[in-house]
């Protein structure tokens, strides 16, 4: 039966030493237990060890294979598994500083590539990210850092704001910092190379592993000092060959009949084809919905979503 309104899957939520509990308090996110950190709810997820699923019991992965045209449109690509990775990422320490693979380094290393974008839905006073290295720095100047434990010192550092978007290709080295609730849009990959973890231990109370030759080889060491993302005058954040993501705040046709977007709401609440969305809701609006069951509207003065998009 084809659907008749937005898919909405259930977040996997995923725990991680340097998590906390705003998706409960911020979000409204019912977590799996009361005092275990959580990092990442994954919304949309195509991976064999993470399903997404439909209230009703469908995964994601079934949609993609047994009713890929008309949910994702004629021109969905043809790979064997949804393409995109969505997450909410909340932050309440430093993540490791890491790198995910490029693809002709990734097969070598038996990873997956994996370009994300990261746009900052709640930034606290001073946080900061680290993303790709200061001027000047030097392999040699790493592989030095990494003998004497200060990475962290030839990494740039961004101080965001909330609302900023910042596009980290595969190859970029980069850490997210503590105090930052983050809307991830990413290649389908679960691949990272932990370089420096600030010498902690995991939830288990082991020291967590790195990949200093695996991060020695994928990172990109002419990529200097980035800067967030410019947001075009129609609202496009990034647009890049895995993806494109658009910012939206005003009443829209959630894309056109035979195209599939991606809702996420980062702020207030909308409403599409009768259905509320509040902030950390994610919806898939199929291919086969007709315009108006696309209309979307703004129900509240700060309302604002990210309209994700496949490259035809």
């Amino acid at each position: 039966m084809l659907p008749d309104q937005p898919l909405r899957f259930l977040p996997i939520h995923q725990s991680r030493v340097w998590g906390g509990r705003r998706m409960e308090t911020l979000l409204g996110h019912t977590l799996p237990d009361p005092t275990t950190p959580f990092g990442e709810a994954w919304a949309v997820s195509d991976r064999p060890e993470a399903q997404s699923l439909t209230p009703d019991g469908l995964t994601l992965h079934e949609l993609w294979t047994k009713h890929r045209a008309k949910v994702f449109g004629a021109n969905a690509p043809t790979c064997a598994r949804f393409p995109l990775l969505m997450k909410i990422i909340d932050a309440c320490d430093d993540l490791s500083i890491q790198v995910h693979p490029p693809a002709e380094k990734a097969a070598v290393l038996n990873g997956e590539p994996k370009t994300e974008m990261w746009f900052i839905a709640q930034a606290d006073p001073g946080a900061k990210i680290y993303a790709g290295l200061k001027p000047g720095v030097t392999r040699a100047d790493f592989e030095k850092a990494l003998q004497n434990g200060t990475v962290a010192d030839l990494v740039h550092v961004i101080t965001p704001r909330t609302g900023d978007c910042l596009f980290i290709p595969s190859g970029r080295v980069h850490a997210i910092g503590a105090g930052l609730l983050i809307y991830e849009i990413q290649q389908n990959s679960d691949t990272t190379y932990r370089v420096f973890d600030w010498n902690r231990a995991g939830l288990d109370g082991k020291p967590r592993a790195l990949h200093v030759r695996e991060s020695l080889q994928s990172i990109d060491f002419d990529d200097f000092a980035p800067q967030t993302q410019r947001i075009e005058a129609d609202g496009t954040l990034v647009r890049c060959a895995h993806f494109t993501v658009r910012l939206c705040d005003h009443s829209r046709i959630a894309g056109q009949p035979g195209e599939c977007v991606t809702l996420a709401v980062v702020g207030g609440e909308i409403s599409v084809g009768g259905m509320n969305l509040k902030a950390g809701d994610f919806a898939l609006v199929p291919a086969c919905l007709d315009e108006k069951a696309r209309e979307l509207k703004p129900l509240k003065i700060d309302s604002q979503w990210l309209e994700i998009r496949i490259p035809a």
